[in-house]
Formats: C-alpha cells, sequence, structure tokens
C-alpha cells in the first residue's frame, strides 16, 4: 500500500501480516513490516526497500506512483530485509546507492552491489534533490555496526532505521507511541539491548536535530517522537525498576516447589514479581521483563551432570542481551552431583550482576533447608 507523509513523501513499504518468525529465532506475534520511502524532489530518492520475498507488492506500489525512475536509493542498513532489492532496484531504475563506507563494504559482500553504482557519504553530509535535502548521521551498533539515520531537513523527518522499530503489522501507517510502546519495548529487547551504551550515544545525536517524526523501517511511524525517545531513554539508561523476573524449570518438582517459596515470599514483602517457566513463556517477553528489572533469579535442576537444556538456552540468550540485571539469585536441585552451578554462572560473564545467594539442594528440598531460601529472599528484599 501506499500513504502520503508529507509534501512529496510516500510510505511504499508492505506489511508482512503472517510473519511468525524474524532471524529464525525472534517471534512475531504482530507480525511485522518493512518499510520503504519515496521522497520527490526534483530528483527522486528511494530509502530502503523491503524482504525480497515482497518484491511483487513493492514494485507494484511504486507503479502506483508512477514512479519510472528513481536517482538514489539510500541504504542506511546492509541487512536484506532493508537492502535485499537494492540490486533489482539500481538495474531496473537506474538509480545510484547511497551509503556509508562501512555499508558499501557489506553491500558489495551480502548483495553483489558494483562499486561504480555507489556514492560513499559520510557524517553530516548533504544530498539535494531539488526542494528536499536529506541529511546523513551515522548510527553504529543500533544494530550493526554499519547503520546510519536519514534526515529530512524541509519536513523535519528522521529516517530512523532500525533505531526506534518495532515488529507490528498494522495498516495504520502513523500512530501515536502510546499504542505501541509494547511492540516497541519488545523490539528494543530483543534487537537494541545488547548495544545500550551506544543507543544513549546515538539518542544524543539524534536529540540534537529538530524532529516532527520518525520513520522506522518496521512498524508505524511516530507522530510524537520525543515520547519514542524518552522510552528508549529510560531503556537503555542506567537505572533499573525494583522488581524480579524469576527464569526456572523444574522436571520432577522440587525446583517448582522451591521457586514458589522464593516467589510468594518476595510478594508477601511487597516486591514485584514476573515468574516464567521458560518451557512455556515467550521468549520475547522474557527479554522484554528483563528490559529495567534489577534482580534475576534462576531455578534450574541439573540434567546429566549440567544445565537443564531450556534454562541453559534462556541464560545464554541473556548472556547475549546483557541487561542491566544488578542482582541475581539461584536456586537449584541435583539428585546425585555435578558441577551445573559453575556452568550457569560461567554462562552470565557478560551480566555485570551480583550474586545475592546460592541455595542447591539434593533431591526435594527438606524442612531444614528453608531457612536458606529465606536468607535469599531477605538478601533480595533489601535492594529491591
Amino acid at each position: 500500500m501506499v500513504r502520503k507523509i508529507s509534501e512529496g513523501v510516500y510510505f511504499v513499504g508492505v506489511i508482512d501480516w503472517d510473519r511468525e518468525l524474524f532471524d529464525e529465532l525472534i517471534p512475531l506475534p504482530n507480525g511485522t513490516t518493512y518499510n520503504a520511502y519515496i521522497i520527490k524532489g526534483e530528483k527522486v530518492a528511494l530509502i530502503d526497500t523491503v524482504d525480497p520475498d515482497k518484491e511483487e507488492e513493492f514494485y507494484r506500489n511504486l507503479k502506483k506512483l508512477n514512479i519510472e525512475k528513481i536517482d538514489y536509493v539510500i541504504s542506511n542498513h546492509a541487512e536484506q530485509d532493508h537492502s535485499g532489492l537494492i540490486k533489482e532496484v539500481v538495474e531496473k531504475f537506474g538509480a545510484k546507492v547511497v551509503t556509508n563506507r562501512k555499508c558499501a563494504e557489506l553491500l558489495k559482500d551480502h548483495l553483489h552491489i558494483e562499486e561504480n553504482d555507489v556514492i560513499e557519504i559520510s557524517e553530516g553530509d548533504e544530498l539535494d534533490l531539488g526542494g528536499k535535502t536529506l541529511k546523513f548521521y551515522m548510527a553504529p551498533w543500533v544494530h550493526w555496526p554499519e547503520t546510519m539515520v536519514t534526515y529530512l531537513k524541509e519536513d523535519k523527518i528522521l529516517f530512523s532505521c532500525d533505531f526506534f522499530g518495532s515488529h507490528y503489522a498494522t495498516s495504520e501507517i502513523v500512530k501515536e507511541v502510546k499504542d505501541v510502546l509494547n511492540e516497541a519495548k519488545r523490539y528494543y529487547a530483543e534487537i537494541m539491548m545488547p548495544f545500550r551504551k551506544q543507543v544513549m550515544k546515538n539518542i544524543e545525536k539524534v536529540e540534537t536535530l529538530e524532529i516532527e517524526k520518525i520513520a522506522p523501517s518496521h512498524g508505524p511511524i511516530y507522530k510524537d517522537p520525543e515520547n519514542i525517545i524518552r522510552a528508549y531513554k529510560k531503556w537503555a539508561g542506567d537505572e533499573v525498576e525494583k522488581e524480579v523476573v524469576v527464569l526456572y524449570v523444574s522436571m520432577h518438582g522440587s525446583v517448582k516447589k522451591m521457586i514458589e517459596y522464593v516467589v510468594d515470599g518476595l510478594m508477601n514483602k511487597g516486591i514485584k514479581v514476573k515468574l516464567h517457566n521458560v518451557t512455556k513463556s515467550d521468549i520475547g517477553q522474557i527479554a522484554i521483563d528483563l528490559v529495567e528489572a534489577s534482580t534475576v533469579v534462576v531455578g534450574v535442576p541439573m540434567v546429566l551432570a549440567g544445565l537443564h537444556p531450556k534454562i541453559a538456552e534462556v541464560v545464554y540468550l541473556m548472556n547475549a542481551l546483557r541487561p542491566k540485571t544488578k542482582y541475581i539469585g539461584i536456586v537449584g536441585s541435583y539428585g546425585w552431583g555435578g558441577r551445573f552451578i559453575e556452568e550457569l554462572k560461567g554462562m552470565l560473564k557478560n551480566v555485570k550482576a551480583d550474586i545475592l545467594g546460592e541455595v542447591v539442594v539434593k533431591g526435594l528440598i527438606k524442612e531444614k533447608e528453608y531457612v536458606k531460601l529465606d536468607e535469599l529472599i531477605e538478601n533480595i528484599s533489601k535492594v529491591n
């Protein structure tokens, strides 16, 4: 579909209502969009393309606008859901690819873009389309090293690529942040959280611009950009919420019994708890809950002298996402031996958190061992 955003500026992206998984990893409960934008001055620029699976719909959109010539295709990011049709656009419309040096190298490697089809730009460079002026700012590690954003000066629109995006299929191309905040937080949690320090640096850069709309490469356009920037600063900043995320697996009931005791104890102290049996929970929701929580409690049984694979999967993800968690508690149950707790702690090296306590029992927890859980509950309550 085609939507006019402002005079001479059009959304020509594609909605993917049915996509359920991204990168063969990330669940998409609300589908996604691949956003591309046409800017018409005396010359025509296309900002990004769409996933190659949606090629037919994309070209249909260009046809609706009677686009016969594209002078420039701006590549903000080399990942194929944005850049996958760039080579075809160059061939069909005679466009030149405008991007930075790092992105150009990736496009050559991933899409075999020819060097003579690329115009390289640097920080602060401008492209005059005749009545419309694009200005480019490097935004590394939100979320690839070559990512940049494009600012349309006359219309005060920031084309932010993955920065500030959301996986959210909707026919409402322009929305208020409050209507898409949970999806935007999920997107931040799954994609941007490992780079939160870089996120903050890039927020400082875009805050110097006068922005009336933010047009990302996934999800709706924000007509209240100050609100998504404010949300990102909260998520990426160092402050945490006084809440506890509990992640557990229980094979024969012992870990479940301990976790229920800990959760009840924390709630009785007025502490907010978010509980996940990781064999059933949405991994994206776990990521969302990790964004601001001060504390994580991990409950794990031993399997073949090591971690239960489902906990290992979630702990690996947590280590990769690098949340700003300050404290960790551990409870576990084993049958005869093993070093599964050491394995667990070794998998969390990227999470700079203090261990508040470890309660590990053999078999089913015994009455005299509950005092150790009481100590863990007390330690958690002191920091929450």
